[in-house]
């Protein structure tokens, strides 16, 4: 079992920790997320002085949301429902694009109790990075704790922004 209680401490201090290297290389962020539901954009907002780095948020739980809040067509959008690593890094870029900043987060899953309508299990998310650097992870706990789920997702999109910063060349 995830211990959520850990979890808060955990992302908090990865969030600050991201915010400070964000502010001190003078990069910026922009979060797309779906079952996390504000958590990625949450932790990275806890840091004083955020707003020097932090270019904005959504949370895309919804086909609705996503084809307004990003802009995004519904025949582009069919066509990348069955990859979903490839619909992450898709609303990875476009929330990047549209705020105009230096690295975009996207996250899409399942937090649970239950599965999605289309069959994947609850515990399943996928977390895309775009920027300097891209990257995109599939993460499968097993588990249908849908608060557990929501930050475990968070964590784990938070250390893959924190791989690419450090992957990022500079400048």
């Amino acid at each position: 079992m995830y211990d959520t209680d850990m979890s808060d401490d955990c992302s908090l201090a990865m969030g600050s920790a991201l915010g400070q290297r964000l502010k001190s290389v003078g990069q910026s962020v922009a979060v797309a997320e779906s079952s996390t539901g504000g958590l990625i954009a949450a932790t990275l907002l806890a840091v004083p002085g955020a707003s020097a780095y932090f270019k904005g948020g959504t949370v895309i739980y919804t086909a609705r949301s996503r084809y307004q809040l990003l802009q995004t067509d519904r025949d582009e959008l069919r066509e990348l429902m069955g990859d979903r690593e490839k619909l992450a890094a898709h609303f990875a870029r476009r929330v990047r694009t549209l705020l105009h900043a230096t690295w975009g987060v996207s996250e899409l899953g399942i937090a649970g109790p239950t599965g999605s309508p289309y069959g994947d299990p609850p515990g399943l998310s996928v977390i895309a990075i775009d920027g300097p650097v891209s990257r995109t992870v599939r993460i499968e706990t097993g588990d249908t704790s849908r608060e557990a789920n929501m930050w475990c997702f968070t964590e784990h999109a938070l250390e893959l922004l924190a791989e690419a910063l450090e992957a990022a060349p500079t400048a």
